[in-house]
């Protein structure tokens, strides 16, 4: 079984660190346990929606609240957590109630039959897999050019074309077997910009194993 834990705060430490749901600052993450597998969500809104009024934490939070229900739902399969990440986009994308905002978004799903990691990352957040403390598998980055990560998006009509906008697709997949005792970090590039791998193990160490 999977042990899981969350933390976070956003860069205004005046606001309260948590808002409603596992929403952190413009971030969101999910923790969703379903019969067949466990599966983990972090996004992160980009905060540039803040210019045109947009709360950017909008858009990543509704993103991993949809996906997190789709997998409690049992709407997935799980060799393919693209596929709960296009759901989960689809859906935002048909909301009567218009979502403005945009968001990396990464989706890792441990399959509990076979003890495979099935991942989708689209962006700059990711993951690592720690095993023995050493890092053996990591995401991959993507970025258009330099602080500007792919990203899902849902534009105002006058601005469709113009705003950046990734297919789920689009995302880095992998797949890989783990093992007991293995450590999944999943982060936002809140973490990963700013501790590099040795400050993060050494965190990492603290964790006991019953």
């Amino acid at each position: 079984s999977l042990v899981t834990a969350s933390c976070g705060f956003g860069k205004d430490f005046r606001k309260g660190i948590l808002k409603k749901g596992m929403c952190y600052g413009d971030d969101a993450c999910f923790v969703a346990r379903h019969r067949s597998a466990d599966v983990l969500g972090v996004a992160d809104g980009v905060g540039g929606w803040r210019d045109y009024g947009v709360d950017p934490s909008q858009f990543s939070g509704t993103l991993m609240r949809t996906c997190e229900r789709l997998v409690k739902e049992g709407r997935f399969v799980p060799s393919n957590p693209v596929g709960i990440l296009t759901a989960g986009y689809c859906e935002l994308l048909q909301n009567k109630v218009p979502l403005l905002g945009s968001s990396t978004a990464c989706i890792v799903v441990l399959d509990r039959t076979s003890h495979r990691l099935h991942t989708a990352n689209l962006g700059d957040s990711g993951f690592l897999v720690v095993r023995g403390g050493e890092v053996v598998h990591r995401s991959d980055e993507q970025q258009h050019y330099f602080n500007t990560p792919f990203q899902l998006s849902i534009a105002p009509p006058e601005a469709e074309g113009v705003v950046l906008s990734d297919s789920p697709d689009a995302a880095d997949s992998t797949s890989f077997d783990v093992q007991l005792g293995d450590i999944i970090l999943t982060a936002t590039d809140g973490l990963f910009d700013n501790m590099p791998d040795y400050m993060i193990l050494q965190e990492l160490k603290k964790l006991k194993v019953s």
